[in-house]
């Protein structure tokens, strides 16, 4: 298998996918964390579902997709983050309607442009062998985004992460903290759409922190635990795929899934 990892590297193709699946498990290591600490998984799902309108909203005028999902990730985030934080309605049946209404505008946008839309599966189950050098640019760029804004606001990140009513009696504003944790969820989605597709978005941002977060207590501890898992996965996956001729995101989910069933059985055989 590292044989194969190693020789298949003479692509450059094959370079590109290594290195996006490389920048996604960073931004995953790191939102994943506090989308599963925070218990918000089901609005990553949402946003995820939501960004494909921007897809379609790229096909439809000509620019690229990735950029429109980008826009559309963003407004759904926030969105459904203000929804979660300040609505009396019931938060899931909104963001589930935001969600739908979402994957209908691309639907739509994608019906009316003309012609052949040869790679529009890619966004939906993931194409990391035709990452371009122009999409690993922009993942550059969001991880840069996503560490930054962690780093400046570590503490107030992790008071709300684990008690955000401390944390508003102290002054620390909660609802602005929480509306960037979404943006950042929105533009990981973005990320990782490149690599498992919008479909499988939730299983490569949660497993890895899911795992890093039964065995560590540390959040920064997670966080780094779990972009090292991302990196394997990835990698794994990538291998895999190219050796046996597979699809590379299914291959990284199932891979990232073997894993997170192999810690639950670690830590049973450790608890007993």
């Amino acid at each position: 298998m590292i044989e194969t990892i190693f020789s298949s590297l003479q692509f450059e193709f094959m370079r590109n996918a290594l290195l996006a699946g490389i920048l996604v498990s960073i931004a995953c290591g790191i939102v994943g964390t506090l989308v599963v600490i925070n218990r918000i998984v089901f609005i990553s799902g949402g946003i995820a579902h939501a960004a494909y309108g921007g897809i379609g909203l790229g096909y439809f005028y000509r620019f690229n997709p990735v950029l429109g999902a980008i826009l559309f990730a963003l407004i759904a985030a926030l969105g459904m983050g203000w929804v979660a934080r300040k609505t009396q309605q019931r938060a899931d049946t909104i963001i589930g309607v935001m969600w739908a209404v979402g994957m209908a505008i691309g639907i739509i946008f994608v019906d009316l442009t003309p012609g052949y839309k040869a790679d529009l599966m890619s966004y939906l189950f993931g194409s990391i062998l035709t990452v371009s050098q122009e999409n690993l640019l922009i993942m550059s760029a969001l991880d840069v985004m996503i560490i930054i804004s962690v780093f400046l606001f570590y503490k107030e990140l992790l008071a709300i992460s684990f008690d955000p009513i401390f944390a508003f009696t102290r002054n620390v504003p909660v609802d602005s903290l929480y509306l960037m944790l979404v943006t950042m969820i929105g533009l990981t989605v973005v990320m990782v759409m490149q690599v498992v597709g919008l479909i499988m978005v939730i299983a490569l941002l949660t497993i890895p922190a899911a795992i890093a977060g039964q065995f560590w207590q540390d959040l920064k501890q997670i966080m780094i635990v779990a972009m090292i898992l991302g990196g394997i996965f990835t990698t794994l996956g990538l291998g895999l795929s190219y050796a046996f001729n597979l699809t590379s995101g299914a291959t990284v989910i199932l891979i990232s899934g073997a894993g997170y069933l192999l810690s639950l059985m670690i830590k049973k055989l450790g608890v007993n």
